[in-house]
């Protein structure tokens, strides 16, 4: 083992530091990026919305963040991945502290405000896990996404205690100072932790490989990945409550979703010791398939649990694959074209949920709509059938 004070002991040691960082953000991270799919039946009554103009609030949130994705890897580059983070959970505080102080049109303005910062955020703290545990580095990927599936899951239950209580305010107000008390943590982190300087010490970035094949492929897994978990997590609730099944119940049927996600990112680093990241993958993708298909031919509580459950499973570790072979494909340039992927995922993100509303809006029925993340899953199946770089033994530490 070597000395404290040596060159390998000290790079651990910030390598540790900055997980642990990156780890403690994603769980308001997680409450902020869900909010809208359990509050969705609330603003909706709020604000006299049918599916269609409710389904428009997705985009809000995603091509804010999307614009704050492009702009990431500029923030990243000049001042560090912690700025980027804190920054962004800065302003993710104050779009959620504020979503409800006013009339619609500052509710909307909120709604962007909270997702410019989780697209500064989300990017930075992704790359940065990636590139300081470059062994094991889909492990450590599936802890972080653990971390963000633990504020997931308790976001529909702490929408539901508050929809219970009428004590909306008081709970927006107190995910707003969590995530401000994460900012103000990272802030005070030990000088003597250092960040990567890929980008930082006047080298030449690498090129972005635009004609790359491998390159539109992620491109596309990333696009379709946060469409799908956008489109069936942000609209599990209303169909639950188009089934007319009680308003507390079909508030908190995210939860299961996001429990199961949590569930199976906890389990997928004990998985990739035996199992190959490809293999895995695709195995999962069926799995959620299967549960998607479930959802839209479940007529009760029963149905939709099982159903949410199977989807999130099997969506749990497909994300922290995607970006581990990313680093994995490019390596240095991951970073650089991280912000290309992150602003394909946002955009996905955003369009996905809108095309639910949409299409269950024409046809008069979330099952139609529900049909769209179902198609998306099955896309991703496809394009994880292509032959990928050997992958190198998965290390868990």
């Amino acid at each position: 083992m070597p000395p404290a004070d040596s060159p390998n002991a000290f790079t651990s040691i910030s390598a540790k530091a900055l997980t642990f960082a990156a780890y403690a953000s994603f769980v308001p991270i997680g409450i902020a990026t869900v909010l809208l799919g359990p509050m969705l039946p609330i603003l909706s009554a709020r604000w006299s919305m049918n599916y269609s103009q409710a389904g428009r609030l997705f985009p809000v949130q995603y091509v804010a963040s999307t614009l704050a994705v492009a702009l990431s890897g500029v923030v990243v580059s000049r001042w560090g991945f912690r700025f980027a983070i804190k920054a962004g959970l800065v302003l993710m505080s104050a779009g959620v502290g504020l979503l409800l102080a006013g009339p619609k049109v500052l509710g909307i303005v909120c709604i962007g405000a909270y997702g410019a910062g989780l697209g500064l955020a989300v990017p930075a703290a992704n790359l940065l896990v990636a590139e300081v545990n470059p062994e094991g580095r889909s492990s450590k990927l599936n802890l972080l996404n653990f971390c963000w599936s633990a504020g997931a899951v308790a976001c529909p239950i702490l929408v539901a205690a508050a929809a219970k209580s009428h004590k909306f305010p008081l709970f927006l107000a107190a995910v707003a100072g969590f995530a401000l008390l994460v900012a103000i943590g990272i802030a005070v982190m030990p000088s003597s932790i250092v960040e990567p300087t890929a980008t930082r010490d006047g080298g030449r970035a690498p090129a972005i490989p635009w004609k790359h094949g491998v390159m539109w492929i992620l491109g596309a897994l990333f696009f379709l990945y946060v469409g799908v978990e956008n489109g069936f997590g942000g609209w599990v609730a209303s169909f639950a409550k188009s089934l007319e099944l009680p308003p507390a119940l079909a508030l908190m049927t995210p939860s299961f979703f996001h429990a199961a996600l949590m569930l199976g990112r906890w389990l997928a680093p004990l998985l990739l010791r035996a199992i190959d990241e490809i293999r895995l993958a695709q195995a999962a993708l069926l799995v959620a398939c299967t549960g998607m298909a479930g959802l839209v031919l479940s007529h009760g509580l029963r149905g939709v649990v099982l159903s949410a459950c199977l989807a999130g499973l099997g969506l749990s570790c497909v994300y922290p694959i995607t970006i581990s072979l990313l680093s994995r494909e490019f390596g240095p340039a991951s970073s650089r074209i991280g912000s290309v992927m992150f602003f394909l995922s946002n955009i996905g993100g955003g369009l996905m949920p809108w095309m639910v509303g949409v299409s269950s809006n024409h046809f008069g029925t979330l099952k139609a709509g529900l049909a769209v993340p179902l198609i998306g899953c099955a896309a991703m199946y496809g394009l994880y059938l292509r032959e990928w770089k050997a992958a190198e033994p998965e290390l868990a530490g």
